[in-house]
């Protein structure tokens, strides 16, 4: 049995006992999408397939360095950090191709951690789109950097003078992609064995940078997909004694890494509903109250779509990043990018996104938003012609410039409220505050050089 046949708990249970495994891997995203996770014994996972397990509730209450919130409610020591309910996905089912038949599970948070759970939230927007009678299919392309270098040598190093795994500037080169193909190679074929097929992977503008398009599939299942793409695509090269960052930007001389979802929606009957060959751009009515959703509520909105302090050093003016909600058609100077085409391909790129988002979160970000303008039949601005940085846009259209900033029009954002739950928003606006709060506790090496002497 393979492991991508895996439907059930009982096909779970026959995989396991056909390869007599005697551990299996589990693992979950948390808010960041890091993916946390531990061996289990077969008797324990046979045990969990039915009723579930316990995961230290910790996980949804620390950031990527393990340090605690101290200012959200549903984890902390005020609760002495119990266990969290956690349910097995089956039919997440995965080959471990470094582990020699290992078999890896996905897991998600069950009530009452589920309304904190990225992968639980996604599904609920999902299941809004089902009550409008819409099905939401999505397609993620990362940019990301590659480097010779080690955990330890770049903490050696202080994160300074990386080594890429090849030099300049070679966007689209046959000759990187040729005298590297044994990475591609290997790195496709991980794709394949583990259930998130590339469709396209070539080099990017940048010394190291690579572009990964992954195979479009429906929502939940796309976001699954990316979630173990970049966490695998990490392992992988470091099993290579490389390193492979999602960094929305790790040097101000280079582009910043983006994260883009092409998305389009179909009917009960299969039919895309974005496409009217009558209409500018193909756009069908339904796929202009999507857009116009997208970019009236992507202010509102931007912390789940820009998570970290980082994220925001990307989105200036001349780096292929947008800096306000605009849009435009086949123009990627745009937050929102409408690519027109025939019924099965016309869809709207989300541009805004980077490298370092939460698959799940920023997924159910840009799909309620477009649901809600279809809801509401809101009507977007007039597209972009030419070049988006040299726009100027109402200031209802600004994106913010800071996290905190983000955090805030997100807390009071009652669209968010109403789609993502009050647990959620407030727990992840938490979450983003100590990030932001925690940034500025550091000196940096800009302020010493600036400062030090001449203040």
């Amino acid at each position: 049995m393979k492991a991508s046949e895996v439907r059930t708990s009982e096909d779970a249970r026959r995989i396991v006992e056909q390869r007599e495994l005697s551990h299996v891997k589990v693992g979950i995203f948390d808010m960041d999408g890091i993916l946390r996770g531990k061996y289990m014994s077969r008797d324990k996972f046979f045990s969990a397939l039915d009723s579930g397990f316990g995961f230290c509730d910790v996980v949804l209450g620390w950031d990527p360095h393990d340090q605690l919130y101290d200012n959200v409610s549903y984890s902390g020591w005020h609760k002495g950090y119990p266990d969290a309910p956690v349910r097995i996905v089956p039919e997440c089912c995965r080959e471990l191709p470094f582990e020699e038949g290992g078999l890896f599970f996905m897991a998600e948070f069950a009530p009452p951690a589920d309304e904190l759970c990225p992968r639980h939230l996604l599904r609920r927007v999902l299941g809004r789109a089902a009550d409008m009678g819409l099905k939401a299919y999505a397609g993620f392309e990362y940019e990301f950097f590659v480097f010779n270098e080690t955990p330890n040598t770049v903490r050696e190093k202080n994160y300074r003078d990386l080594e890429p795994m090849a030099p300049g500037f070679f966007g689209y080169s046959v000759l990187r992609n040729t005298v590297h193909s044994d990475f591609y190679r290997d790195l496709l074929a991980l794709g394949e064995t583990m259930n998130f097929p590339i469709e396209g992977l070539h080099e990017e503008t940048g010394p190291g940078a690579l572009e990964a398009a992954i195979t479009v599939d429906e929502g939940l299942s796309a976001a699954d997909k990316a979630s173990l793409f970049k966490s695998f695509t990490k392992i992988f090269a470091q099993r290579r004694n490389m390193m492979a960052t999602f960094m929305a930007k790790w040097s101000p001389d280079w582009p910043g890494l983006g994260g883009h979802i092409h998305l389009s929606l179909q009917d009960a009957a299969g039919t895309g509903v974005f496409h009217d060959p009558g209409k500018p751009g193909n756009m069908s009515d339904s796929m202009r109250h999507f857009v116009a959703g997208q970019q009236r509520l992507m202010p509102e909105l931007l912390a789940m779509i820009a998570p970290t302090v980082n994220a925001f050093t990307r989105l200036i003016p001349g780096f292929w990043a947008p800096t306000d909600a605009s849009w435009g058609v086949d123009n990627r100077t745009c937050a929102l990018r409408v690519i027109s085409g025939s019924e099965k391909s016309q869809r709207v790129e989300f541009r805004i996104g980077a490298a370092d988002a939460n698959p799940y979160i920023i997924l159910s970000a840009a799909l309620a938003s477009g649901l809600w303008g279809i809801e509401n039949k809101v009507e977007p601005e007039a597209p972009v012609q030419g070049n988006a940085y040299e726009k100027k846009f109402p200031r209802r259209l600004a994106l913010p410039r800071t996290l905190w900033e983000a955090a805030q029009a997100l807390k009071t954002s009652k669209m968010a409220r109403e789609w993502f739950g009050d647990a959620f928003v407030d727990h992840y606006v938490g979450s983003r505050e100590w990030e932001e709060r925690e940034f500025r506790k550091h000196i940096t090496d800009w302020e010493m050089q600036r400062y030090f002497e001449i203040i």
